[in-house]
C-alpha cells in the first residue's frame, strides 16, 4: 500500500514539476517577445504628420 501511495506522490510531483518549468518557459519567452518588441520600436522613427493649415478641415458642419 506505501508504495502505491509514494508513486501516486511521485507522480503527482512530476505533474507538478512539468507545470512550473513550462510556467517559466512562458515567461522567458514573453521576456524575449518584449525585448524583441523593444528593439524594433528602437528602431522606428516617430511619425510626422503635416499640421493643419488654416482652419481648413477643422470644423465639418452636418444636416440631416
Amino acid at each position: 500500500m506505501s508504495q502505491s501511495v509514494g508513486a501516486l506522490a511521485s507522480a503527482q510531483a512530476f505533474e507538478l514539476l512539468g507545470a512550473v518549468m513550462a510556467k517559466n518557459q512562458q515567461n522567458q519567452q514573453a521576456q524575449m517577445t518584449n525585448l524583441l518588441v523593444q528593439s524594433a520600436m528602437a528602431t522606428v522613427e516617430p511619425l510626422a504628420l503635416p499640421a493643419p493649415v488654416g482652419n481648413v478641415g477643422q470644423n465639418i458642419n452636418v444636416t440631416v
